[in-house]
């Protein structure tokens, strides 16, 4: 008895998706259990697809910062930078921490507001993009003591791309008592 065989198309190997990249990410809350905030949203990230590990940093207690410069009478910050390793594309990455911060109750009514929790993506290995929708490095990051000294913590060699070794830029901005 004969069979007819069926060849099968020329399917294209698996491209094998995005390599592992180590971003950056600055967490951040002045309302509510802000220690506890900030640990339960570096485990969310930890249980984001694609993620492979999260490192954070010590909390660090911080002034908040409104457009006028540092105001000491509002409710204080507790900020830390997480290394996340993960596959995931810097767009979906970012609209992850976004949801993340919806979870936590962020509601974004003024600019540099009080809130339940910040995540900011600093840096996406050397990825480096203006789009409006994912600027990167974060255009602010090199002016915030804030996101700097919890990023030395985890990396005492780390680079912003475009500014330099984050201890330099850390002791300038003490210097200057910025940040």
């Amino acid at each position: 008895m004969s069979r007819n065989l069926t060849i099968p198309p020329n399917i294209p190997p698996s491209r094998g998706g995005r390599a592992e990249t180590v971003a950056v990410v600055a967490l951040g809350a002045n309302l509510g259990d802000r220690q506890a905030t900030i640990r339960a949203a570096a485990e969310r990230i930890a249980r984001l697809p694609l993620v492979t590990d999260v490192r954070l940093s010590r909390l660090f207690e911080t002034v908040a910062v409104r457009p006028d410069g540092p105001d000491p009478d509002a409710p204080g910050y507790v900020n830390a930078v997480a290394l996340v390793t993960t596959r995931l594309a810097p767009e979906i990455l970012l609209g992850m921490l976004h949801a993340i911060e919806d979870e936590n109750g962020r509601e974004r009514h003024q600019r540099w507001g009080d809130r339940t929790l910040d995540l900011d993506l600093i840096t996406y290995g050397d990825v480096v993009s203006d789009d409006p929708r994912v600027q990167l490095p974060h255009p602010r990051a090199a002016e915030r003591l804030f996101v700097l000294e919890p990023w030395l913590d985890l990396d005492p060699d780390a680079e912003l791309q475009g500014h330099g070794r984050v201890a330099d830029l850390a002791e300038e901005l003490r210097a200057r008592g910025d940040g």
